[in-house]
């Protein structure tokens, strides 16, 4: 397993990271969800030199289900990071959300508390807000609770998770030096935070946590037309609202050209175009079936993609959409 460096402890962080959010069972049912075979991949991948999970108090019982797999593991502690969840009632996407109304005074420090039991832990590396918005600016309650909270030794670090596809709108707090880390959406299609965000979280310190690296799947080349998802799915309606289904598979059969030469599958080589993107310190995946574990895995253990590569996959193909556009404006459609 390659490693990079957490930027403000200098602590070795797994390039692959283990995504929880399939604890929540969003995915439908597919006959590999319990309990028991998500403990198993989750214990599968910290064997195999995974050491960065990342988790929330929105996912479920994903929080108590990742303590009950570190009750298990006999390793050395992995880095765990979770997230505040957010009261206001709205998602957060498309449209800032009041910070009274998502994190009122007490919630940070009471999500923290809870998620310290759910996780069976006296502490969190990572506490992150599931939600933040530039027009909260950089400092308020929420701020104070975080800092207090990284004083106090609950959480031995602080970040925010971007809430839409938009990377750039936390340039102001990466500046501030007021937070250890970013989460943000990275892909091939969507390569955006590249351009602004990561050579200014290099500059300022802080970590860069990738999401949504496969795009909920769809880099996986696994999607064709005829693919349907459950209604309990997130991703149910998600490829088909946008833009016709027909052209977002026509952008990844565009990226077919590079495999097997430069990776042993579409899904590799989109793991293999963030993890090498520079200032990523992690890519999340979610890994709640082992095969996806044993798949992501071997990626990262092919030879990285040549610079020319990469830089073709960053510019010759970005498709940038917001697929939770429809679920947010669907209304006024």
């Amino acid at each position: 397993m390659h490693h990079s460096s957490f930027p403000r402890s200098g602590e070795p962080i797994s390039k692959l990271g283990f995504g929880a959010m399939g604890f929540a069972g969003w995915f439908g049912g597919n006959g590999n969800d319990s309990e028991s075979s998500w403990i198993d991949s989750l214990l599968y991948a910290l064997d195999r030199g995974v050491n960065f999970v990342d988790t929330a108090r929105a996912y479920g019982n994903s929080e108590r289900i990742v303590g009950k797999a570190l009750g298990q593991w006999s390793g050395t502690r992995p880095f765990v990071a979770t997230k505040v969840e957010n009261l206001s009632g709205q998602r957060g996407w498309g449209t800032p959300v009041d910070p009274e109304l998502a994190h009122p005074p007490g919630h940070i420090r009471a999500g923290a508390r809870r998620s310290l039991t759910e996780l069976g832990l006296d502490h969190v590396d990572l506490l992150q807000l599931h939600i933040w918005w530039p027009t909260w600016g950089v400092t308020g309650h929420w701020m104070e609770e975080l800092q207090q909270l990284k004083q106090e030794g609950l959480v031995r670090h602080i970040g925010i998770s971007i809430p839409d596809h938009r990377s750039d709108m936390a340039l102001p707090l990466v500046q501030s030096g007021l937070i250890d880390s970013v989460q943000t959406i990275i892909n091939i299609f969507d390569p955006v935070a590249l351009d602004n965000l990561l050579p200014a979280c290099v500059e300022h310190d802080v970590a860069v946590i990738a999401r949504c690296v496969l795009d909920e799947g769809g880099l996986t080349g696994t999607l064709t037309e005829d693919t349907v998802f459950a209604e309990d799915d997130f991703r149910y309606g998600y490829f088909d609202d946008i833009v016709p289904r027909s052209v977002y598979l026509e952008k990844v059969d565009e990226l077919r050209r590079y495999v097997p030469q430069y990776a042993g599958s579409l899904a590799a080589l989109a793991l293999k175009f963030v993890v090498q993107a520079p200032g990523v310190t992690t890519a999340i995946s979610s890994m709640q079936v082992r095969e996806f574990c044993e798949a992501n895995i071997a990626a990262l253990n092919e030879p990285e993609l040549p610079a020319e590569i990469h830089e073709l996959l960053r510019f010759k193909h970005r498709f940038i959409k917001n697929f939770n556009e429809t679920k947010i404006f669907g209304e006024y459609r």
